[in-house]
């Protein structure tokens, strides 16, 4: 971890630069990726799947051989885990439901707005170096909550062709029947844009590594709306004295171990502090099994130095967190001073990890500064809000002439005339 010692703030905007590869450059290699998924479909999907997750695939599909053997390879304390986290997540997201609400904004002229289930939805759910079933939990729940007809699941395959039996057990208890072997840009093209075996959908859910953001990305200008640009994890915690070191650094290598281009970053007002974390950070990394991934990412994170609570709130909305840890005393002061953050988790007890599972919150967050702009996954990213309205004969009379006033100054004679033509209409009668 690189250690700065009160920055200027003409440094920041530096500082926050995530150490991601000029995603530009990945575009070209995508886009011929997708140009082979629409042309040879399936086919594309199996040759790709042998390329780049060194496996032949004698289908695309989970059997349901696959998802019968899957029950039965977890261990009876992970699948009460998945239980409870389901059911946290449920509860959590089913009170985010909108409840209909007409409104007459003048009399005869009622207004109201619906949310209605987007009806084919994929949901992307990352392989790779680690399975996380946890994502599907996290998307299928609030797919399911909001009524989603159709849902495709798309995860890398292991080198066996199998796919991870959490990740198949969490499927079946949400009812995702449709699995699919394929991972990277190839599993976002086949979603998009549709193969023999793979239903086109009309959003894009999951996150992912650079080329699955990209991917994303690229698809949205084709017409496919995707949840968010979610990439790389990251985590910025503040501490100051009445943090404790060992949680720190475990807060810290719980996103170091995504991945080499994860990012951490300690904020803190406490020069000792950052000591004693530097020093667990060392003690705690030697033991992890994923130690490669974590001290990679590591070695793209900083320990940073400031004189202030309010110095460090500052620099983290800069940074806009996918994850904040508020390590501090009296961080209930601190909480309306928070304008960009993915998600927060706030004093010594209230570890990511538990956003990232069970608590209930979903993880599926903006990452690489979007935070500024995005709102994590919730009930509403599965739902469009149509707009209704009802005008009465007497509502138009009420409002005609404000419309006829205002398409006149526009020059929209047929916007008028619409208008008119009832009012005629109404006031003869």
């Amino acid at each position: 971890m690189r250690k700065i010692i009160n920055p200027k703030q003409e440094q920041w905007q530096e500082l926050v630069k995530r150490p991601t590869k000029n995603l530009e450059e990945l575009e070209p290699g995508i886009l011929q990726t997708f140009k082979l998924v629409q042309e040879r479909r399936d086919a594309a999907l199996l040759e790709l799947a042998e390329k780049y997750d060194g496996v032949k695939l004698q289908g695309l599909l989970a059997t349901e051989e696959e998802f019968a053997e899957a029950e039965s390879k977890l261990s009876w304390e992970l699948k009460e885990a998945i239980l409870q986290a389901y059911s946290n997540i449920q509860v959590f997201h089913t009170q985010q439901a909108e409840h209909v609400k007409q409104v007459e904004t003048m009399p005869g002229v009622t207004c109201w707005r619906k949310s209605v289930a987007i009806e084919k939805v994929g949901l992307y759910v990352p392989g790779g170096t680690a399975p996380l079933f946890s994502t599907l939990l996290m998307l299928g729940v609030p797919a399911r909550i909001a009524g989603c007809k159709e849902l495709v699941l798309c995860t890398p395959p292991s080198k066996d062709g199998t796919v991870h039996p959490a990740i198949l057990y969490t499927a079946s208890l949400l009812g995702v029947n449709r699995v699919v072997k394929a991972g990277g840009a190839q599993a976002v093209a086949a979603l998009a844009f549709g193969t023999e075996t793979v239903p086109a959908v009309y959003k894009i859910f999951g996150p992912g590594n650079q080329y699955v953001t990209v991917a994303k990305q690229l698809v949205s200008k084709a017409g496919v709306a995707i949840d968010l640009p979610a990439g790389p994890s990251e985590v910025l915690v503040m501490a100051d004295d009445s943090a404790n070191p060992a949680f720190v650094a475990a807060d810290l290598l719980s996103q170091a171990e995504h991945g080499a281009d994860s990012q951490v970053v300690l904020l803190t007002n406490s020069e000792k502090l950052l000591q004693k974390v530097e020093q667990e950070l060392e003690a705690q990394l030697a033991v992890l099994p994923r130690r490669e991934f974590a001290q990679k990412a590591l070695d793209n994170s900083l320990g940073i130095l400031m004189e202030s609570v309010a110095e460090m709130m500052d620099f983290s909305n800069l940074y806009a967190p996918e994850h904040l840890i508020l390590s501090i005393l009296n961080f209930e002061e601190a909480i309306d001073s928070i304008t960009n953050a993915g998600s927060v988790f706030l004093g010594n007890y209230s570890p990511e990890s538990a956003g990232d599972y069970a608590s209930g919150t979903n993880h599926t967050l903006p990452t690489n500064g979007y935070a500024r702009a995005y709102s994590g996954v919730s009930l509403d990213s599965f739902v469009k809000k149509i707009t209704f309205q009802y005008i009465t004969p007497e509502g138009l009379q009420q409002i005609g002439s404000t419309i006829e006033t205002m398409a006149a100054a526009e020059g929209l004679e047929a916007h008028k005339n619409a208008v008119s033509i009832r009012l005629k209409e109404v006031n003869r009668v």
